[in-house]
């Protein structure tokens, strides 16, 4: 297996490079202006890009992002696309409807792994201050996450001063929005946040 990943300090936004032992590969939350490292890496391998997967997307403000991707020459899944699963190399990764972050989130499982986006990065999306359903948000978090092994590992799509990986047995015992809360107590937070932050300049859908 090859994997690696690309973080912006400056935004907190991470992206993913994975390939398994038949040189098929898949790029998740990639952008745009990161385009040449990631061919460059591809070609460094000599790896087959199957496809691009976007846990969740801001083209509202930035508009010229999905053309932009699709020059890498594989297939784009975000939103309500209508996958379950995808072929990767022998095996497949599980398509999971995650909505919360942006009303149409995915996250992609792959053997002992999920990479969830926005999904648990609450308050450290460089584009949105606050989620957009909460109460999609809870029910991911709490029907499709945490009810997976103590042992998963879970890849962000953004964060802030903290680790890109973490465990759904940590989340589910530390995370400042999901443990210890009811879920009207949680939402009773995220309407607190809501009316203290700025709105984002556009809501994706």
């Amino acid at each position: 297996m090859y994997f690696r990943i690309l973080n912006d300090s400056h935004s907190g936004e991470f992206s993913y490079l994975l390939a398994d032992h038949t040189q098929d590969a898949v790029l998740i939350d990639p952008r745009a202006q990161d385009i040449p490292v990631l061919l460059a890496l591809l070609a460094e391998r000599d790896l087959r890009l199957r496809w691009v997967l976007r846990t969740h997307h801001h083209d509202g403000l930035f508009p010229h992002e999905p053309s932009l991707l699709a020059g890498l020459g594989a297939p784009l899944v975000q939103g309500d696309g209508g996958h379950t699963t995808l072929p990767f190399g022998d095996g497949l990764i599980q398509v999971l409807a995650t909505p919360g972050h942006t009303r149409s989130c995915l996250s992609f499982a792959w053997r002992d792994r999920v990479f969830c986006g926005g999904l648990l990065a609450v308050t450290t999306c460089p584009h949105q201050a606050y989620p957009q359903s909460p109460q999609d948000l809870w029910d991911s978090v709490m029907q499709k996450v945490f009810t997976l092994a103590d042992e998963t590992l879970l890849f962000c799509g953004q964060e802030q001063h903290a680790r890109a990986v973490s465990t759904v047995l940590e989340q589910r015992r530390w995370h400042p929005y999901f443990s210890g809360l009811t879920r009207d107590e949680f939402l009773a937070q995220m309407d607190v946040l809501s009316q203290r932050s700025v709105p984002p300049p556009f809501f994706e859908e």
